[in-house]
């Protein structure tokens, strides 16, 4: 069954300033509405395994807006992911993100494609993303491999953070990409600084608001420090605080 969002408050998104953003906010309404039932069917076709969900890029902070099945435990409501944070980072440049696999906190092995929705002007609004718990039909592909003799291969896939609270989304992605720098913030160099949040802008993080405020809290430092480090990588120069 199909869960869609029933909010229709005044901060559910942008208002309009003028006639071409009505128009413009009513195709694109016209487009979730169209799509809503079609994600039922997809998620019915493929079964249990399948997630389809549209998220609505107007509202980042709670972008899903429909979605069926259940395979990343999201409902109305929820975040994206920081796939999802990357699409809406590139704006109206967005290209869909196909058949890529992405291991979820609690194991899951997900097989899943992001596709972009675009209104007749061009205007990144939103994605429509399927997600395929492929987790049985990869431990069968192994077992199947060991008794055959064939060891398998290739990268393990990255862990991917899913919830309905965007601020536990944007934690994890800090520390998994702060992980990767094996120091704690206190002694990284300037230069892996700028880097971390060069990462993280171009990962679509500060796309979301109040992410700055959230990131440094994270980190551990100050809120002007963290504007700054921000400012000095689009400027591409370097912050005076630390």
């Amino acid at each position: 069954m199909t869960q869609r969002s029933t909010d229709t408050s005044d901060d559910a998104a942008p208002q309009p300033t003028g006639a071409d953003d009505d128009s413009a906010r009513r195709e694109q309404d016209a487009i979730v509405t169209a799509l809503t039932p079609v994600i039922d069917g997809i998620a019915t076709t493929l079964g249990s395994c399948c997630e389809v969900v549209i998220h609505d890029f107007r509202r980042p902070e709670r972008s899903v807006v429909a979605i069926a099945g259940a395979v990343t435990g999201r409902g109305v409501g929820g975040s994206m992911s920081e796939i999802g944070m990357k699409v809406l980072a590139s704006g109206d440049t967005a290209r869909d993100e196909l058949n890529y696999l992405t291991r979820t906190q609690d194991g899951k092995l997900v097989k899943s494609s992001t596709m972009v929705l675009r209104d007749t002007r061009g205007t990144v609004f939103g994605a429509l993303c399927v997600n395929l718990d492929v987790t049985a039909v990869t431990q069968a592909h192994t077992l199947i491999g060991e008794i055959a003799g064939v060891a398998a291969t290739g990268p393990e896939p990255p862990t991917t953070a899913f919830g309905d609270d965007i601020g536990t989304v944007l934690d994890s992605i800090v520390d998994t990409h702060q992980l990767r720098r094996n120091k704690p913030w206190a002694q990284l160099t300037r230069t892996e600084r700028l880097d971390l949040f060069r990462d993280l802008d171009e990962r679509g993080v500060f796309a979301v608001r109040g992410s700055v405020q959230q990131v440094a809290g994270r980190l551990g430092i100050s809120r002007a420090s963290a504007y700054s480090y921000l400012a000095a990588t689009r400027n591409d120069d370097g912050p005076g605080t630390s």
